[in-house]
């Protein structure tokens, strides 16, 4: 439990369906600012005090978990290192990955919990071949994109109420709960940042991160400076401070170099993609070279493209049309309809 809406809810229509229901909700590091207090944004003292009134709303247990010190070294410090490698990591994925659906799901499970639930928009559904992880049917909130890390396992352990309902629909239920926090907003920032600005927190946290270097054409011609690789992603073309007399985008970073590399937006277009760390939701990878609709980023459309496994953790994606955007770092995960079928951490965009 946050505190938020989603997560209230969710508790409150498994206390509904008769479940025998315990709350639960971490305390995870934040960045310490000047005169302000130590509080992660999913963690507040606000959002502690909400989760555990909606828990004596609801009359069901209510503990508070310190994941401080696992937070900070496998999704913060992943954050950091990432950044210095030139890539762009997606520290949603690595939370669900390292802490919600492994260091809290221990946790629940030694609390004596057979399931650990979320208000996470997605569907998990039995099939005669194990669990389908399947998107929201609200698919302007499905989350499937960040819950492509679970196997089988763990989705025998999962349970998601929200899959079924609209965002709408929840803050409905949410009022027709009385839950105080029916109309609370979201929070959309990095949750650990004091102040959301990830380009302040990388220069003060990140060795070398605003270390300037050159900004260089395709061609290796040298056409300003940069202020730091960090600073910069992947089909940016504001902010680059150079004229060259047509629209420039950044299309690759070079860490040994130190440098960042444009071209016309024409340069951006990838063919295909090298992606590591998957994870095949159906326990492991498809024999053959199979066709599916592959998201490159959370808000992306899914495109489509053949799959094909190099191996248990590498695949290579090769889109029908070029996309834009590929980045390293960033989650490509793979669809068939509904359903995800899992999906690996892009290591490397093919021309």
């Amino acid at each position: 439990m946050s505190g938020g809406v989603d997560s209230s809810v969710a508790a409150a229509l498994l206390v509904q369906a008769g479940y025998d229901v315990t709350g639960i909700m971490m305390r995870l590091w934040s960045e310490p600012g000047p005169n302000t207090g130590v509080h992660n944004r999913c963690c507040t003292p606000d959002q502690m005090a909400d989760a555990r009134r909606v828990a004596q709303l609801l009359q069901i247990p209510f503990y508070v978990v310190d994941a401080q010190a696992y937070f900070r070294r496998e999704v913060v410090q992943f954050f950091i290192d990432e950044h210095q490698r030139a890539v762009t990591p997606n520290p949603c994925v690595e939370c669900n990955r390292k802490v919600r659906f492994s260091y809290l799901l221990e946790r629940a499970r030694l609390l004596g919990a057979d399931f650990l639930a979320t208000g996470h928009y997605a569907r998990v559904q039995p099939s005669a071949d194990g669990y389908q992880l399947l998107k929201a049917v609200d698919g302007n909130k499905d989350q499937s994109y960040v819950l492509h890390v679970l196997n089988q396992q763990k989705l025998a352990r999962v349970l998601l109420p929200l899959g079924p309902y609209a965002k709408r629909e929840v803050r409905c239920l949410a009022k027709e709960f009385g839950l105080p926090v029916a109309s609370k907003q979201e929070s959309m920032d990095l949750c650990f940042l004091r102040d959301g600005n990830y380009r302040r927190f990388l220069a003060e946290h990140s060795t070398g991160a605003s270390a300037s270097g050159p900004i260089l054409s395709q061609t290796g011609e040298t056409l300003g400076q940069h202020d730091g690789l960090p600073s910069y992603t992947i089909g940016q073309r504001k902010g680059l401070g150079i004229a060259v007399g047509e629209p420039m985008y950044v299309i690759d970073k070079d860490p040994d170099l130190n440098a960042l590399i444009v071209g016309p937006r024409t340069a951006l277009g990838r063919s295909g993609l090298l992606v590591g760390r998957v994870n095949w939701i159906a326990g492991g990878p498809p024999s053959k070279r199979l066709d599916a609709e592959v998201k490159i980023r959370y808000r992306s459309r899914p495109v489509e493209a053949t799959v094909t496994a190099l191996d248990e953790r590498m695949a290579q994606i090769r889109f029908r049309t070029p996309v834009f955007g590929a980045t390293a770092g960033q989650a490509a995960v793979f669809y068939q309809g509904d359903r995800c079928l899992g999906g690996g951490i892009i290591s490397e965009v093919l021309t």
